[in-house]
């Protein structure tokens, strides 16, 4: 199974560093951030871990929770999480979750079917795909994915943005344009009419195109 932008993020429950979940049930009446590793005790994992507790509370003011998965058993997340804190200075604050039957990460297809049913003998190698990003709403539809090689660190104040994002189009029909940053000037979309954008904007906007309307956003 394909999973694309508005899809249904795949329910599942699950062993984590901080008890079981049932991963929508979890999720809350918030946002989530779910991404993947291929295996515990990694170089670059290391630092991406690292790079998100640092981030913890900026998500959490976001209303996002972040959540990490890794094909091992929630015993060695624990080893692992140690060496983190150790090196990188931030203590993990969010769960990891166990995935040694790789059921997770298939049924979110980042390992196929015949992959077999273990963590055990497996490389970072073999598990190579398992370096997604999901952007998961409140209606835990996906609204965002992301994709890397395990040899580049993900940058978190990215998937930040891109929150921030997601939640200005979901919430106020806002888009962002190349480069936006926080504070930054918005587009309204474009299934927003003039006459409901000008209840919206009674102080107008700047059209530099006819299909582009720039506006401050909300919190400017």
């Amino acid at each position: 199974m394909t999973l694309r932008i508005n899809d249904t993020a795949p329910d599942f429950t699950a062993d984590t560093t901080q008890g079981p979940i049932r991963f929508h049930d979890w999720i809350g009446d918030g946002w989530a951030v779910l991404f993947s590793h291929p295996k515990d005790f990694t170089p670059v994992c290391t630092t991406e871990l690292g790079a998100a507790a640092a981030l913890q509370d900026e998500f959490a003011r976001r209303g996002c929770k972040i959540i990490g998965i890794s094909v091992d058993g929630v015993e060695d997340h624990e080893a692992w999480s140690r060496d983190i804190e150790a090196s990188q200075g931030h203590a993990v604050g969010f769960p990891l979750i166990g995935d040694p039957d790789l059921a997770i990460v298939k049924a979110y297809d980042m390992l196929p079917a015949d992959a077999g049913e273990s963590s055990e003998g497996r490389t970072p190698a073999d598990n190579a795909t398992a370096r997604v990003v999901f952007v998961i709403g409140p209606d835990r539809k996906i609204k965002a994915t992301l994709t890397y090689p395990m040899s580049t660190g993900r940058n978190f104040h990215e998937i930040l943005r891109l929150l921030e994002s997601c939640q200005l189009t979901a919430e106020r029909q806002l888009a962002t344009p190349a480069n936006w940053q926080h504070g930054d000037d918005v587009i309204i979309s474009p299934s927003v009419s003039d006459e409901e954008a000008r209840r919206r904007y009674p102080d107008g906007w700047e059209q530099p195109l006819p299909y582009i309307r720039l506006v401050r956003p909300p919190e400017a």
